[in-house]
């Protein structure tokens, strides 16, 4: 494997399953803008084949015109051929559509390469909005493969700062039994790092290389700076000033202890069907995600939520520090990130990481009356797991034993700032090992 690739190793497995594939489709890597798309598949090509040719639509708007006479792949690889001056082959190069979202066609026309003779290898990446977004008739549905790439996780965050030591380590655990002290303070340290940096593969790269973290909330700004300006691209006039409001609405609604969502707290007397749109808009475009509200705890979780009731996160638990305007000294200030805002940024990681590991949508349990409320309820395989968030190490979980004593799951979980250990029928698994809450779960209620 690449060593580029080290820190998206689920990616690039993906990426080389889909290579050696018989029935292979054109791939689609769908993800957030600024999540590294374009790096990932132009080192894929470079690593894997013998010459990869990237189109970007962006950069290049002639391109489009080589997509207009008709969608037969093999004219439209020998004009590319000509435009290029160099013959690309099929089998042993890789062709590269990036910003596709810019070119209706073009996009169209990864269905004809799905149908087509010669085995091209086509890939393709673009603003997630943009491509969900693009002119209805456009979009080659069930003719393509999709990755998506996420921001990296807090495990891809320990391979890029020099600490796979402790990513090998926390997916050899098997249990809840306490890490050594030393190793467990030690990864408190580094997610106090991640907190701040996030997982944007740019502001991650800057802090692997510097270790000045002070640079990185310029580059964190840029990234949002960007997602503004791709309101202005793909949403109606009318909507963009909802977009922004939204937006720039998530650090205060997730200060709060009560983090539902309530259009009336971001503009007075605003209403749900004035602003669902621009909601909707910004789940699209991957920039926030969405975690409904369930009172019952039953299979399938979507059967039963309640589309009203719901609270929303970033994408990034380092952009949500810079909207925030969070200092860059907290980094080193103890525990007191942690406990900000209302514990904001531990639920907001928790809600990434899960997001994450485990591409599910995100619900929470909230009992009638609202008395007590459960931060997550997973299902791994139709089995509802509930997860309480804390934001330090109160191993007190009302909300939890509330949950147990109504449903009596086999299991239940909580992550804090404490160490690994089983209290009961209670896993506690600290908040930097959110990956492996799967693996302990099936490995506890296993017969």
């Amino acid at each position: 494997m690449a060593k580029c690739f080290a820190m998206k190793r689920d990616v690039y497995q993906k990426l080389l399953k889909w290579k050696s594939s018989s029935r292979r489709k054109p791939l689609l890597l769908q993800g957030a803008r600024q999540t590294g798309k374009t790096y990932i598949l132009e080192e894929f090509g470079r690593f894997e084949y013998d010459n990869i040719f990237s189109f970007n639509f962006e950069k290049d708007r002639d391109l489009d015109q080589f997509f207009y006479r008709d969608m037969n792949p093999e004219r439209i690889i020998g004009e590319l051929s000509i435009y290029v001056n160099q013959k690309i082959k099929p089998g042993t190069d890789l062709v590269f559509f990036d910003e596709i979202q810019v070119s209706n066609r073009a996009l169209n026309s990864l269905k004809y390469f799905a149908e087509q003779d010669a085995p091209f290898h086509v890939v393709a990446a673009g603003s997630l909005l943009g491509v969900k977004m693009s002119t209805p008739g456009s979009f080659p549905v069930g003719k393509v493969s999709f990755v998506h790439l996420h921001p990296m996780t807090f495990l891809e965050f320990l391979d890029a700062v020099d600490a796979s030591r402790y990513r090998k380590l926390l997916e050899s655990i098997e249990a809840f039994i306490p890490l050594p002290e030393a190793f467990h303070n030690d990864l408190i340290n580094l997610l106090r790092q991640y907190y701040v940096v996030g997982g944007m593969p740019e502001a991650v790269r800057r802090f692997a290389e510097t270790g000045n973290a002070t640079e990185i909330r310029v580059i964190q700004q840029d990234i949002i700076n960007s997602y503004v300006l791709d309101f202005a691209k793909h949403a109606p006039v009318a909507d963009i000033p909802k977009l922004t409001i939204v937006w720039d609405s998530i650090t205060k609604h997730l200060a709060k202890e009560n983090k539902k969502f309530v259009f009336s707290a971001i503009k007075k007397s605003a209403r749900a069907r004035e602003y669902e749109n621009a909601l909707c808009w910004l789940e699209a475009g991957g920039l926030i995600y969405r975690a409904a509200a369930v009172e019952t705890s039953k299979h399938p979780l979507k059967h039963y939520a309640d589309p009203s009731c719901f609270k929303v996160y970033a994408l990034d638990v380092g952009l949500l520090g810079a909207m925030a305007g969070s200092p860059i000294e907290r980094l080193v200030q103890g525990s007191r990130l942690f406990n900000e805002y209302e514990g904001a940024f531990v639920e907001n990681h928790v809600a990434q990481q899960l997001v994450s590991h485990f591409n599910q949508p995100l619900y929470y349990w909230r009992s009638k009356g609202g008395k007590a409320e459960l931060d997550f309820l997973c299902d791994f395989n139709g089995q509802i797991c509930p997860l309480e968030v804390k934001a330090g190490i109160n191993p007190r979980s009302k909300s939890l034993r509330s949950y147990d004593l109504q449903f009596t799951p086999g299991q239940v979980s909580r992550t804090n700032l404490l160490n690994f250990k089983k209290d009961g029928k209670i896993g506690n698994l600290p908040l930097y090992a959110v990956a492996m809450l799967q693996k302990l779960i099936t490995a506890e209620t296993q017969p």
